[in-house]
């Protein structure tokens, strides 16, 4: 009886970890997102702020030296994980704050309801599901490697209706790859959570989802401008 009692109770504390660390994860992820929305607005909507040729190249070496580097700082030291999230998300609202000039209200609109709804979902379907996504991440991972090569080719053409293309594929892309991440990151607790600070691979974890939800609304916003002519 004791032995069963000491199971259960083991059970409801790795029950109660788990959603914890989902918790913060989601959570982080989600504030990374109305940060970079925010700063969007502020400097597209409001503001009209634009960037010469020097600020943007700057600012996207910037941009890919956190991309590449704010999941292994988090998982090192969770408090400046957490800073160059934060730092990340503002700067990605920067330079995406072309968007509110670019596109109409219901473009973008359109396009971040339909992103958290598809991001809803399959975060949902790859933290419950029973079955291995690990096919469909090494599939979408190849499928992403030949869509940049695409892409590229596509600036040479210049076609706005392979660029349209590239837009829904991208979007497949990024749906696998919600769910695929969703499912690792719930993975990583369990093997690692006991190895690592919380907070440090909660912080990477949401590095790791506000990437897949900002190429999802990007490539959904591409697509909904394409079909309100704001392009």
């Amino acid at each position: 009886m004791n032995n069963y009692d000491q199971s259960e109770r083991r059970l409801v504390n790795d029950a109660f970890g788990m959603n914890r660390f989902l918790t913060k994860t989601y959570g982080w992820m989600t504030l990374s997102v109305l940060i970079s929305g925010l700063v969007a607005y502020l400097m597209g909507g409001m503001y009209h702020v634009t960037f010469n040729a020097v600020a943007s190249i700057v600012g996207l070496i910037l941009w890919m030296v956190l991309a590449f580097t704010t999941q292994n700082l988090a998982l090192r030291n969770a408090f400046a994980g957490f800073i160059s999230l934060i730092v990340f998300s503002a700067l990605t609202g920067g330079l995406f704050s072309y968007i509110f000039m670019a596109y109409s209200s219901t473009a973008i609109a359109e396009a971040f309801l339909t992103t958290t709804i598809d991001f809803a979902v399959m975060a949902l379907i790859g933290v419950t599901t029973k079955k291995s996504l690990d096919k469909v991440g090494t599939q979408a991972m190849a499928a992403l490697f030949a869509l940049i090569i695409v892409s590229i080719i596509n600036i040479f053409l210049g076609n706005p209706l392979f660029d349209l293309f590239i837009s829904f594929i991208a979007v497949i892309i990024f749906t696998a790859f919600t769910a695929y991440d969703s499912q690792k990151i719930k993975q990583s607790f369990n093997e690692y959570g006991s190895e690592v600070s919380e907070n440090g691979l909660a912080i990477s974890g949401a590095m790791i989802l506000y990437m897949d939800f900002i190429n999802l609304f990007i490539h959904l916003l591409s697509i909904f401008g394409f079909a309100n002519n704001d392009r």
